[in-house]
């Protein structure tokens, strides 16, 4: 029995299309697309992308806050003030509207637009999961 493959019989002969080279990506840009204007779907799909980052970051806006202190087991369902309540005060008045205004001028002036929201999105994501396992914790 011949346990002899293919690719043992030797490197196959080159061919005319094998020793062509690939031609080279357009210099004005990665894949040619700094001179191509963009499509209205694009357009409305990067207005939705910077909406849901304007909404998601007004709903923790109003709404962190309130979730940074609650606490389901205190008497009064409020927290006592802590550094840790605190600096989640902080990041939620000051790094909610700094995040929500980066995505949406970010998604609009950014050649990758939808990589930017996504990341603004993302980080608005975790902040939000972040206060509602702090007010799970408890004090």
């Amino acid at each position: 029995m011949d346990n002899s493959f293919a690719s043992d019989a030797g490197p196959a002969p080159a061919t005319p299309e094998s020793s062509v080279p690939a031609p080279a990506a357009p210099a004005s840009g990665a894949g040619g697309t700094a001179g191509r204007r963009r499509t209205p779907v694009e357009w409305l799909g990067r207005t939705a992308l910077a909406c849901a980052a304007l909404l998601l970051g007004a709903f923790l806006w109003v709404f962190g806050p309130l979730l940074a202190i609650s606490c389901s087991s205190c008497q009064d369902g409020v927290r006592a003030p802590s550094v840790f309540v605190n600096g989640l005060l902080v990041v939620v008045v000051g790094g909610v509207p700094m995040i929500a205004l980066g995505t949406v001028i970010a998604v609009f002036a950014a050649r990758r637009g939808a990589r930017a929201g996504g990341i603004g999105l993302g980080a608005l994501a975790l902040l939000t999961l972040v206060l509602l396992m702090s007010m799970s914790a408890g004090s």
